[in-house]
């Protein structure tokens, strides 16, 4: 059986490590990138930063404690962009089968390539030191006969290192993995999964396809495949966007429905912007509020029309707001344009968890 080859490549600390390259100040020193206030956000820590705790998504207050040294480099994403798409250009000179996961990391399928190299880690190597020749950044690579495993192989030697999984061990590889380390599986999911007593892989290929399903619902289909190492999905090229969103964290809580409303007003004006910029034609609109104990509800509605007008925008996320009484201090808001299907019809949808 012919084996495909998949490679992924992962930009290490991207943001922080293009800060640190820029500024020789800041190079072996902790650094996020992200909001410095009080109510900020870690888009990006520094491997120095990773040390002490420091992670992205975090709070910046957070941060801070951890890190009482930390330095906030500032961000540009244009500047991230422009490196991203060098980066891309070296990827295309290999295959045309290259799938962006995000800014700094992507897919791509060598199986057969432009330079007719037979080996998929000899590729992977040459991409990683024409990166570092180029941009001088690192990045890390994972190699194996699927996304699933390229994809966590690329995590195991970082940050600039490279871990192949080849077919002969792929099974044994999985049956050996902790649950934790599965990619999309959380710690909600993991937990769950240990008082079910699966703790490896093995433990997941040993349960039938009934169970996992009705354990875990569609996701089963998902953990029953992966566990035998099938994972048929190809490195698409031209993978839609599924949704475009913005949103805000405030520097104070929240308290009053003008205080809602206004800041709605500005998360709007600033999607509408970016659908627009996109090209993005979506029907569903969801409307996420996160209290000051960081809670949060989501609240979805999709409408006939596509949501691409702040006129029609506008009134429909209010609507969504107002939907009921809001009964704690508000420290993030945010609004996600997704469906995008001529056809959606008027199918309403509210969850609050």
């Amino acid at each position: 059986m012919e084996h495909r080859k998949i490679i992924h490549i992962d930009m290490d600390a991207f943001y922080a490590s293009v800060e640190q390259r820029n500024h020789p100040e800041l190079r072996g020193k902790p650094v996020a990138v992200g909001g410095s206030s009080e109510r900020g956000v870690i888009a990006a820590a520094s491997y120095e930063a990773r040390e002490f705790g420091v992670r992205s998504a975090m709070p910046s207050a957070v941060a801070k404690k951890r890190c009482p040294d930390l330095i906030f480099g500032k961000s540009s994403m244009s500047k991230y962009k422009e490196i991203s798409e060098q980066i891309r250009q070296i990827f295309f000179e290999y295959t045309d089968l290259v799938e962006p996961l995000s800014i700094d990391e992507a897919f791509l399928d060598v199986s057969k390539n432009k330079k007719g190299i037979p080996s998929a880690t000899i590729i992977a190597e040459e991409i990683r030191k024409r990166i570092k020749e180029e941009t001088a950044l690192t990045a890390s690579a994972g190699v194996s006969i699927n996304k699933f495993l390229a994809k966590i192989a690329s995590d195991k030697n970082k940050p600039n290192g490279i871990f192949v999984i080849p077919p002969d061990f792929a099974e044994i590889f999985v049956e050996k993995l902790p649950v934790e380390d599965f990619f999309g599986v959380g710690k909600v999911t993991a937990d769950k999964m240990h008082k079910l007593g699966l703790f490896f892989g093995k433990d997941i290929k040993m349960q039938s396809l009934d169970f996992l399903v009705r354990h875990f619902g569609k996701a089963g289909e998902h953990y029953y495949k992966i566990s035998r190492t099938i994972d048929e999905r190809p490195v698409n090229p031209h993978r839609q966007r599924k949704s475009v969103g913005a949103e805000r964290t405030f520097e104070k809580d929240l308290y009053t429905k003008f205080e809602y409303i206004t800041q709605l007003y500005h998360i709007e004006k600033e999607l509408i912007k970016r659908i627009k910029t996109q090209g993005f034609k979506g029907y569903t609109l969801t409307l996420k509020i996160k209290y000051s104990n960081f809670t949060q509800i989501t609240r979805s509605k999709t409408f006939p029309q596509v949501l691409n007008r702040f006129s029609y925008l506008h009134p429909r996320a209010k609507e969504l707001l107002l939907q009921q009484e809001i009964e704690k201090p508000v420290r993030l808001l945010g609004l996600t344009v997704s469906n995008e299907h001529e056809n959606a019809g008027p199918l309403q949808l509210t969850l609050d968890f």
